[in-house]
């Protein structure tokens, strides 16, 4: 069995590893942890003009895109409230939702900040 660090919320004993975080039961708490238990650096994540995106910001689609099954798309202009960053596929790093089409995740090269 693994040394994996107590939580840093609860200091639960009782952690696990889930990917590549590390999780505490009694409380939910996940984190990042290399092999030693120490926090890994966080990917940056940066908007069509090169600003850094951060969880919870707001941002502005830059262009007009197509969304499937739906008979008009999401116009450029369209503002976002509240992103989080997040390892999709494709190169979909943005989880948000948006007014009128729900949750959707987006590419970061077609959003700039607010």
């Amino acid at each position: 069995m693994e040394n994996l660090p107590p939580c840093p919320k609860c200091a639960c004993e009782y952690t696990y590893a889930m990917n590549a975080l590390v999780v505490c039961p009694e409380c939910g708490h996940e984190w990042a942890a290399d092999e030693g238990g120490e926090a890994v650096a966080e990917q940056v994540v940066r908007d069509a003009v090169g600003n850094v995106l951060r969880d919870g910001d707001d941002v502005v689609v830059v262009k007009a895109l197509k969304v499937k099954g739906s008979p008009s798309g999401i116009k450029a202009g369209t503002k976002v409230r509240g992103i989080r960053l997040v390892d999709g596929v494709d190169g979909h790093d943005i989880d948000c939702r948006i007014d009128g089409f729900g949750a959707m995740q987006l590419k970061s090269s077609v959003v700039k900040k607010a």
